[in-house]
């Protein structure tokens, strides 16, 4: 057993779990108002399933739009499939949530990042590095044009000693 709380772990997985949150309410209910949601993620990696035709196009990373036009959104704790228009053709994507690099609903004003995708590596002294999540949150008067501010986990972690 570790001596320390991973809190950037704990915090990596909450947010996975708020986005399985939003997308199941929206799977049973439709998008409310005006939400959508712009959803960024990694498509190398091994359990994303993308058409190859679209990963021809989008090697590295792809990001898609919940808003319009979409169907059989399924959600579970892994992660979620959608069946999108590329094209005029629908086609069923899958994406696990370690997957996501970026959340946004534009509408609310929030999103968050996701600063490494994959399980992090040990660094040369065998330690493993913490994920890092941010947040963004609207800023000041919600009317006017102020960007969201970024808090990210590295401002909570103690310093190294070295």
């Amino acid at each position: 057993m570790n001596d320390r709380i991973n809190y950037a772990d704990h915090m990596y997985r909450a947010m996975h779990r708020l986005i399985a949150g939003v997308l199941s309410e929206v799977a049973e209910s439709g998008l409310p108002g005006d939400h959508h949601f712009y959803v960024t993620f990694d498509t190398r990696h091994p359990n994303t399933v993308v058409p190859s035709h679209l990963l021809d196009s989008h090697p590295e990373d792809m990001t898609i739009v919940l808003q319009n036009w979409f169907r059989d959104l399924n959600v579970d704790d892994s992660g979620f499939s959608v069946v999108l228009s590329f094209n005029d053709v629908p086609e069923r994507i899958e994406i696990p949530f370690d997957a996501v690099t970026t959340f946004v609903d534009p509408a609310a004003e929030f999103g968050l990042s996701f600063e490494y995708v994959h399980t992090p590596k040990p660094d040369s002294e065998g330690a493993t590095a913490a994920p890092m999540v941010e947040i963004e949150t609207p800023a000041g008067d919600p009317s006017s044009n102020e960007t969201g501010k970024v808090v990210s986990l590295d401002a909570f972690r103690k310093p190294s000693s070295t």
